[in-house]
């Protein structure tokens, strides 16, 4: 399996054929080493990947993935906990916005009401760790609801700054759209890798 500092060395363009094979085995490597450990330190090592080999390292295997996909769905709960994790300010309002319209979501996220930020930083947290140690399902179902909430929130504050902020608001409608993708992607995972179809 080539390493993503080789893969870059390569003279030329990856052939995309090999950038998608290296995407789908160091995801399954990932998630069947963490899922066959039983070293906490492990999982927690997973969980932090991103603060420890950076974003673009992990982008530079996944982020080209097909969204429904074991490494998409990687890339996308990766980069919805660094989202978390550095723009807490705009997650909490978010959810604050979205939660009330979307209670069924709420239950399935499992945040407690009302959240408090470290509240979504447990739910990040707790998602990856579920990946790697739960069912892998319904982390996946757990993140799509929390994208859920956050697109219903994003679209409440275009609405909101509409007449005072036109552009600001078509850019947050175009994120509450992106959001909305990003769970529908993330429970459609789930459902292929509960009838053993994810790849």
């Amino acid at each position: 399996m080539l390493d993503p500092r080789d893969a870059e060395a390569l003279p030329g363009e990856v052939d995309p054929a090999l950038r998608d094979e290296v995407a789908h085995a160091t995801a399954r490597a990932l998630v069947d080493r963490a899922r066959t450990t039983e070293d906490p330190k492990v999982v927690e090592r997973l969980i932090h990947l991103v603060e420890n080999e950076g974003l673009d390292t992990v982008a530079g295997l996944w982020a080209d993935a097909a969204a429904v996909s074991l490494p998409g769905s990687l890339w996308r709960l990766y980069v919805l906990r660094e989202w978390v994790r550095r723009d807490m300010g705009t997650v909490m309002l978010r959810y604050r916005l979205g939660v009330e319209a979307a209670p069924v979501q709420e239950a399935v996220a499992g945040v407690p009401s009302p959240p408090e930020p470290r509240d979504l930083q447990i739910l990040a947290d707790a998602v990856l760790s579920g990946v790697f140690t739960g069912d892998l399902a319904v982390a996946l179902e757990r993140a799509g609801a929390f994208c859920r909430i956050l697109s219903t929130g994003a679209a409440f504050d275009a609405d909101s700054r509409e007449v005072a902020d036109p552009t600001g608001a078509t850019r947050m409608t175009r994120s509450a759209s992106s959001l909305l993708r990003t769970a529908e992607e993330l429970e459609r995972a789930g459902d292929l890798w509960r009838t053993g179809s994810l790849e």
